[in-house]
């Protein structure tokens, strides 16, 4: 029985050392300003007594919590304690009673909704009375203590059962101490708590008073836009006389969300205070499958903790859900949203358009541009055309950033053949961007088109065309404008200088054009989501396709090398022949390239750029051999004039020596002359490592495949100084 007591003893106690396990603290939600309740005990002395005795003790007790702290509870116990004498002689001489009042403090853990650990002391005075002892009542005052320790089943908010066991030490204060010292029991109280239960229905927090919800039209293509930026916002209020913490706001919506979207937290908001949450909304992909709009109904969530108690509250708000065609203006870069280069319909389209010309690209043109002209003319191949919205052109939607305007998605307009300036710019940018080619749009009153990056160096506009006044230059690179709207009536030359045009033409007046870059836009505006789908398109003619691009590239490439022709002929220099031969190489003329470096070493016999480049063009014919001969020739002249400083000539003559012997397969040599290089340039042989170890990779069968025609050098006039 004692082994149990101690058990029982220290069990409350020891509990209240561990942590809940949820957030919600259940000492604050469920405390009570105070409690009465009535308690039985039988105890057993440990002390001999001069008879032996059954003692109960019956008390009543008052809690009274601490606001702040109702774990700790001051108490107020009083009561009787029962002798009974069980001497056969005299079995009512000793019987006596204490009528006590003791004071103290209880601890209480709430370790569920239903049950509390705890224990509590109490010290006070007791009033003995011994009725039967002599001729009249006599009696003393005595000092009184108590420890108990209490397991309480709660059944409901306002009743608690406790089973307390406790012990309990009485001294007198006279010399009559026959009955001092311990005894111990274990006793059974029931409790009533005054207070309302706040999980009862009228007990409910309400506190915060929500204003006008401002909550416009939502549009699915912004999806991600609404994460970070708000899609409206809420004005709350605290009603009451005391502050309310940690209010936290959340936005959510049944069906196309996950869960509430954090929107906003404010740490404590004061009497009467006021305050304006920005609402966030984090959508799931369902927002994708509506289509027209939507009309919803979603919640404003606010959470709050009110003099310690957790309190939630909801205000629903309506507003229209567009689907994901759907837009206003009020910024440009939302097109950025209906950019889908990751569309597998798209890739696959690109795809077969990249590959029906794959093998009549121009090594010396840029990539992107012949990648963007081919495109241009499959779209054409497709019979897309240009076709303005009856019912929202962009003359009108761009300058109403309220009026809602409809965008096609690439994969729509791909199937339905026709779309307005909008519709088709974000099927030929996001064709380009599958491709990896990066696009931009420009605005200007009433329109919006594509342009795209090249690549190459503004500085070197020429090699693409010879009028400066046909780029944009974007951080120094050379851009380039398609007016989409032409696609299937021009060419791609006309398309892009119209783009240049509309850009000008809106120059006078900057505030009313925009160039956007699209990686810019869709860090704000993600593009929207997708279901894998296969169109069921016909391509198109690869012909067509194919030759339509070969006309446009041709065309492009004279307007290119004229110039340089014409000035080389005008001129007669050998500058002038060289910088011709060099362009018309790097876009495959050779035959003219040939001509211009021979008409170059005719006016100076003695000049090596222009021979060296001879060999150039032997090695870009697959002559070898020549190319080589070409080459030795140069390194021996420009070793015997003896320079005492490393020669950037000289390396990139080694470098092409061996260029060459790679691509006859003398892979020892190949690396000897790399080395070579190094030692002379070692700038100039930065892109060309996997010249290296070439020999060795090739016995180990590791080697990757080069390009042999790739990256094989040109030396201007100034090799010779």
């Amino acid at each position: 029985m004692r082994r149990l007591l101690a058990i029982l003893l220290f069990l409350g106690p020891a509990t209240l050392l561990l942590g809940q396990s949820n957030d919600l603290d259940l000492n604050r939600y469920y405390a009570y300003p105070v409690s009465a309740g009535f308690t039985y005990r039988q105890l057993t002395p440990l002390a001999d007594f001069a008879s032996d005795f059954t003692v109960h003790e019956f008390s009543g007790t008052a809690r009274i919590p601490l606001p702040s702290l109702p774990i700790i509870a001051p108490v107020v116990q009083t009561g009787l304690i029962r002798f009974d004498s069980l001497d056969q002689a005299n079995p009512l001489k000793w019987d006596h009673d204490h009528f006590f009042l003791a004071p103290g403090v209880e601890i209480a853990h709430r370790i569920r909704k239903e049950f509390e650990l705890g224990g509590g002391a109490a010290f006070g005075l007791t009033q003995s009375l011994f009725p039967n002892a002599a001729d009249q009542p006599v009696g003393s005052l005595n000092f009184f203590a108590g420890l108990t320790a209490r397991l309480t089943l709660n059944p409901s908010y306002n009743l608690s059962i406790d089973v307390s066991p406790g012990v309990r030490f009485l001294q007198p204060f006279s010399p009559f101490e026959t009955y001092a010292g311990l005894s111990y029991g274990i006793g059974i109280s029931a409790h009533y708590r005054f207070g309302l239960d706040p999980d009862a229905a009228e007990a409910r927090i309400r506190a915060i008073r929500f204003g006008e919800i401002q909550m416009p039209d939502v549009f699915a293509a912004m999806q991600s836009y609404y994460v970070d930026e708000p899609v409206g916002e809420v004005t709350i209020t605290n009603d009451e006389d005391y502050p309310l913490d940690d209010v936290q706001v959340s936005f959510f919506q049944n069906g196309f969300m996950d869960s509430p979207t954090p929107s906003g937290r404010i740490p404590t908001l004061e009497p009467g205070a006021s305050a304006t949450i920005e609402l966030l909304a984090s959508f799931n992909d369902e927002v994708f499958s509506r289509e027209g709009v939507t009309p919803l109904t979603g919640e404003v969530i606010a959470t709050y903790t009110a003099r310690g108690r957790p309190a939630e509250q909801r205000q629903a708000v309506t507003y229209d859900l567009h689907d994901k065609t759907a837009l206003t203006w009020d910024d440009d870069r939302k097109v950025g949203a209906f950019i889908t280069p990751a569309d597998s319909a798209l890739r696959n389209y690109a795809s077969f358009v990249r590959r029906t010309a794959s093998d009549a690209l121009v090594d010396g043109l840029s990539d992107s541009l012949q990648i963007a002209m081919q495109i241009y003319h499959g779209l054409a191949a497709l019979d897309i055309l240009y076709q303005e919205d009856p019912t929202s052109p962009f003359t009108q939607v761009q300058e109403n950033e309220f009026m809602v305007d409809s965008i096609s998605l690439p994969r729509t307009t791909l199937t339905r053949a026709t779309g307005d300036c909008d519709d088709l710019t974000v099927l030929y940018a996001s064709l380009l961007e599958t491709l990896g080619i990066e696009t931009g749009f420009m605005t200007t009153p009433g329109h919006i088109y594509v342009a795209f990056n090249t690549r190459v160096s503004s500085r070197d506009y020429q090699m693409l065309h010879p009028e400066r006044e046909m780029f944009l230059d974007v951080d120094g690179e050379a851009w380039i404008p398609v007016e989409v709207t032409l696609i299937g009536r021009e060419d791609f030359t006309r398309a892009w200088r119209t783009g240049m045009e509309l850009w000008r033409r809106a120059g006078s007046e900057p505030d009313t054009r925009g160039f956007y870059l699209t990686a810019e836009a869709q860090s704000a505006y993600r593009p929207v989501g997708l279901r894998e789908q296969d169109l069921g398109l016909q391509y198109g003619d690869e012909s067509v396709i194919r030759s339509a691009f070969v006309a446009d590239r041709d065309r492009l490439v004279s307007t290119i090398i004229t110039p340089l022709r014409e000035r080389a002929e005008e001129d007669r220099t050998v500058r002038a022949y060289n910088n011709y031969g060099i362009a018309a190489a790097t876009l495959g003329l050779y035959g003219e390239a040939a001509r211009a470096f021979r008409d170059a070493s005719l006016r100076d016999r003695d000049l090596l750029s222009p021979r060296i480049n001879l060999g150039s063009v032997s090695y870009l014919r697959g002559d070898y051999q020549s190319a080589l001969d070409a080459y030795s020739e140069a390194e021996r002249i420009l070793r015997a004039r003896g320079r005492d400083t490393r020669s950037s000539s000289l390396a990139k003559v080694l470098i092409n020596i061996s260029q060459t012997h790679y691509a006859m397969k003398n892979y020892e040599q190949a690396e000897i002359y790399y080395a070579q290089a190094s030692e002379e340039g070692p700038e100039v042989v930065e892109d060309y490592s996997h010249l290296a170890n070439v020999a060795s990779e090739q016995a180990t069968g590791r080697a990757s495949q080069i390009d042999s025609g790739s990256g094989i050098l040109f030396l201007d006039q100034d090799t010779d100084q």
